[in-house]
């Protein structure tokens, strides 16, 4: 969770910062230490949901896998295929976070989503943090994402994928002698 603002984080009840403060003042530090204990433990309940989205193809289901540290091919590993593979929101659990999901969102644009219905079908509200996967380049639906993402008031990063493959295709046209 580095990265998010104080301000979005979870906030201790004031009646518990209260009740911390009394132990405190009365010099009853077992139960101030009861207190904190309680308001530290509750803080380890709250999930984090994180939804990765992007265009079908751009291999947010790899991406998935790979923050698990999973190969497209382990057990528990998300589906992927050439062709549309993802045809609901499926959660994964994170291997070192108990409470971070990471969402693997169908791809939008394609026959079964729309861009005009997808926000609505992928229940993009409920998510608390977004990756964009893109590739090859930025586009029209990134764009789109990006801006309802804002307009929620959540956090969001770019990740471009299949770098490798242009890298491969540049390398390939040069050696061909098409490009200086």
């Amino acid at each position: 969770m580095a990265g998010l603002d104080a301000k979005e984080l979870p906030k201790i009840l004031e009646e518990d910062v209260e009740a911390l403060k009394a132990a405190l003042g009365t010099g009853n530090l077992i139960e101030a230490a009861v207190k904190a204990k309680e308001t530290l433990d509750m803080a380890d309940e709250i999930t984090l949901d994180i939804a990765v989205t992007g265009e079908a193809g751009s291999g947010k289901s790899s991406f998935v896998n790979a923050i698990r540290g999973l190969g497209d091919r382990d057990e528990g590993a998300a589906a992927t295929g050439v062709i549309e593979t993802t045809k609901e929101p499926t959660a994964y659990p994170h291997p070192t976070y108990p409470n971070v999901r990471v969402w693997d969102l169908p791809g939008i644009d394609t026959p079964t989503f729309k861009p005009d219905t997808y926000l609505k079908q992928v229940k993009f509200s409920r998510y608390d943090f977004f990756i964009i996967i893109s590739s090859p380049r930025f586009k029209y639906h990134d764009i789109s994402l990006t801006q309802e993402i804002q307009r929620q008031g959540k956090k969001f990063y770019f990740v471009r994928s299949k770098v490798d493959q242009d890298l491969a295709n540049e390398k390939h046209l040069y050696d061909e002698g098409l490009r200086p």
